[in-house]
Parts: C-alpha cells; sequence; structure tokens
C-alpha cells in the first residue's frame, strides 16, 4: 500500500509548476484590471508577474530568498507607478512557501512589513485612513494570515507523518529484533533438550552394552536382555529426535510439549532394567507449564542417569509434588544398601562394580545435604540442572544425605517477574 500511494502521489516540481503558473495568471488578471496608478499597465508590468510566478519553481531549496524577492518585487512594482494589485495576492504563495518550509518567523516578519509599508505609503499620499486601515486592512490581514496558517499546518502534517513512520520502522524492527531472541532462545531450549535427552540414552546404551560384553559366553539370557534394551532405548531416541524435527517442521502449528512427568517411565525403565527399585510418587493437582514440566521431566532424567552410572544402592526414590504455586522435585538415591549381597542381586552389577573401582561422585557419604566433590562438580550434570531450574526462577541442591544422594529441586509454576 505504501508503495502505491508513493506511486500516485504528484511530484514536487509539478506542484511547484502549477502553483506558480496560478500565480503569474492571477497577478496579470488583476494588473488588466487598471485600477489606480500613474500610467496603465506594460509587458513590463506582466512580465514582473511571470517573474513573480517563475521564484516559485525554486520556492523549496530557497523559501527565505523567494520571499524577500517577492517582498521587493511588490514594492519596485508599486514605485514605478503601475495599476493597484493588491498586498496579499503577490506575495500570498511565498509565505505560504516559507511557512511550509518551516521559516514561519520570516513569513510573519515580511507580512508585517508590507503591511505597515504600505498602510504609511497610502495614508503619507492622502488616502482616506478610513478606507485604508478600516476597511482594506483587514482582508490583507486575514490572506496573508491564512497563507502563513496553511503553510506551517502542511509542514506540520508532514512533520508528524515522518514520525508516524519512523516508529513504525522503529517498532517492526524491535518485534523483528524480539522474534529473533524468540527463535534463538527456542533454539537453545531445544539443543539443551536434545543434550539431555542423547546423554541419557547415550549413558544406557553404555552401560548396557558393557553389561552384554561381559555376560557373552557366560549368561546368555543377560546379553541378550541387555541388547534389547539398546535397541529399544536407541528406538526411543530415534523417535524423540523425529518428534522434535516434526516441532521444528511445523512453525505454525501451537507448542506441544515434547517431554512430561507422564512419561517417566521412559525414564525409569533404564533404571529398572539396571537393578533399582525405583519409587515414582507424582502428585500433580492442575496441567503444568509446559516450560515447567519440561525442566522437571529434564531434572529426573539427569537425577536419574546419574544414579545409574554411579550409585552403589539399589534403591531409587523420584518425587514430583505441587505445592501451591510450586512443584517440588525430589530423586534420591538410598545408597548402599545395609547388608550388601555378597552374591550380584541384578544383571547390571559387573558393569557398575567395574564403575565403583574408581572414585565414585557419591562415595563421600556424610550426614546430612553435602555438595559433590570437585570431580563430580566438573560434568555438565548438576550444573545443567541447576542452570535449568535457575532460568524459571527456581533453586536446586544437589549433595551428600546419609549414605546416598538427593537432588531436590523447587519450581515456580508462575513466571518470573
Amino acid at each position: 500500500m505504501a508503495g502505491q500511494s508513493t506511486q500516485r502521489r504528484v511530484r514536487p516540481w509539478v506542484t511547484d509548476v502549477l502553483l506558480g503558473a496560478g500565480v503569474a495568471v492571477t497577478v496579470s488578471i488583476v494588473i488588466t484590471a487598471n485600477e489606480g496608478g500613474r500610467h496603465g499597465p506594460d509587458p513590463v508590468a506582466y512580465l514582473w508577474a511571470v517573474g513573480l510566478g517563475a521564484l516559485m519553481l525554486v520556492r523549496r531549496r530557497y523559501p527565505v530568498v523567494v520571499l524577500a524577492v517577492s517582498v521587493l518585487g511588490l514594492f519596485a512594482y508599486y514605485a514605478a507607478g503601475y495599476p493597484a494589485i493588491g498586498l496579499a495576492v503577490p506575495v500570498a504563495a511565498a509565505l505560504f512557501s516559507a511557512a511550509e518550509h518551516g521559516r514561519i518567523t520570516a513569513s510573519i516578519v515580511a507580512a508585517v512589513l508590507v503591511i505597515v509599508v504600505s498602510v504609511v505609503f497610502r495614508l503619507a499620499e492622502g488616502q482616506d485612513f478610513s478606507f485604508v486601515v478600516g476597511y482594506e486592512l483587514a482582508g490583507h490581514v486575514l490572506l496573508m494570515g491564512a497563507a502563513i496558517a496553511l503553510g506551517d499546518s502542511l509542514r506540520s502534517r508532514r512533520a508528524a507523518q515522518a514520525d508516524a513512520r519512523r516508529i513504525a520502522e522503529l517498532t517492526e524492527a524491535r518485534y523483528r529484533q524480539e522474534a529473533q531472541t524468540r527463535l534463538r532462545d527456542e533454539r537453545m531450549a531445544i539443543a539443551r533438550d536434545l543434550h539431555d535427552s542423547l546423554g541419557h540414552t547415550t549413558s544406557v546404551i553404555a552401560l548396557h552394552a558393557d553389561v552384554a560384553r561381559e555376560a557373552l559366553g557366560r549368561d546368555e539370557a543377560t546379553a541378550r536382555s541387555a541388547l534389547e534394551l539398546i535397541r529399544s532405548t536407541a528406538r526411543r531416541s530415534m523417535d524423540d529426535l523425529r518428534r522434535t524435527v516434526t516441532l521444528l517442521r511445523s512453525p505454525g502449528d501451537p507448542p506441544r510439549t515434547v517431554v512430561s512427568l507422564a512419561n517417566l517411565d521412559a525414564v525409569t525403565r533404564a533404571a529398572s532394567a539396571a537393578g533399582f527399585d525405583v519409587d515414582v510418587r507424582v502428585a500433580v493437582d492442575t496441567p503444568l507449564p509446559a516450560p515447567v514440566e519440561a525442566a522437571a521431566f529434564r531434572i529426573v532424567q539427569e537425577a536419574v542417569t546419574n544414579v545409574v552410572r554411579h550409585s552403589a544402592g539399589s534403591r531409587v526414590e523420584i518425587r514430583a509434588e505441587q505445592h501451591g504455586d510450586q512443584l517440588t522435585v525430589t530423586v534420591t538415591d538410598t545408597g548402599s544398601d545395609p547388608t550388601p549381597d555378597p552374591e550380584p542381586t541384578h544383571s547390571a552389577e559387573p558393569t557398575r562394580s567395574a564403575e565403583l573401582a574408581e572414585p565414585p561422585a557419591y562415595r563421600d557419604a556424610a550426614n546430612g545435604l553435602v555438595e559433590p566433590p570437585a570431580v563430580a562438580r566438573s560434568g555438565h550434570g548438576i550444573a545443567g540442572m541447576r542452570e535449568r531450574a535457575e532460568s524459571l526462577g527456581g533453586t536446586l541442591t544437589a549433595g551428600h544425605r546419609h549414605a546416598g544422594f538427593v537432588v531436590h529441586a523447587v519450581l515456580p509454576l508462575a513466571e518470573p517477574a
């Protein structure tokens, strides 16, 4: 629409030519009336009228000069004794042009100068005071004032339109920047979700690949079970990737939650297959905001992955409970059994025993909640969980308690102010 209106807009030089022609024709008609003056009109008088109109061709570039030349030309015309043409008619276009280009002071000064000089000159010649001041003056003042007011209003309108266009451009740029920021944040969130999901899947696959390797030739059933779990885990990972790509390919669709607390069985299944007794309890009264539910799922996923990789215990407790406007997520590893069995109790024991030969992250048990050692903090697991919770305005603590390890997160359901 803007492009079409620009094409329909009259070119400035066309407007100037029409205005100049109008001034020349109007003044010539008034000269032809041959009212007053010491002698009648001649070609010089009409040439002066044409010159007055020609000044309009440069009114945009030199508005004050055009105004000054018009006023001085009017004085010269009357000094030469040509027929009367009034005051406002010859200089109205020049006053309008100066006001249109912001020279309002020059316009007012020129109008006052023309009126004062004219009144003084005519009264000095002995013309009737009541006719000059009481009759003609009001008409000249009104016409000049109207020309100045019209020029200034046109300038103000153009300035307002320019400001509106500038505001629209700035608003469009701001919206474009906000859209780019949201897109970048969404991409970062997707990348982090993929990192967490693939990290969990890779850990599970690596764990059960070790189980299958150690069980080959000794326990074919255990090896077959581990390989089957690797296959199903890899398939779920591919499904997760496909869902994410589907979301990216459908920007017009409403946002959908890829991960949910209702799908925790996808996380706990790997821990159960590794020999852990998993106790899950989810108590949520209302539907959770998508970012909160995704963050809770990823925190549980990362915490359970750490338990599978490092814990010497056999039980994991997962709690997700809504308390007012907060969601509390707790993943508890009970730690080593009080009376460990001399024989392996589940198929993943050989692998976890091999891992525990090195100093694990949960080895230093103490009373209360103690931060893990520097070795455990060097990875991205706890730091990533804490960053995810804090991005929603929540908190996350992780550390040893008694013989186990606890990850505790508090996520507000309302967006942070």
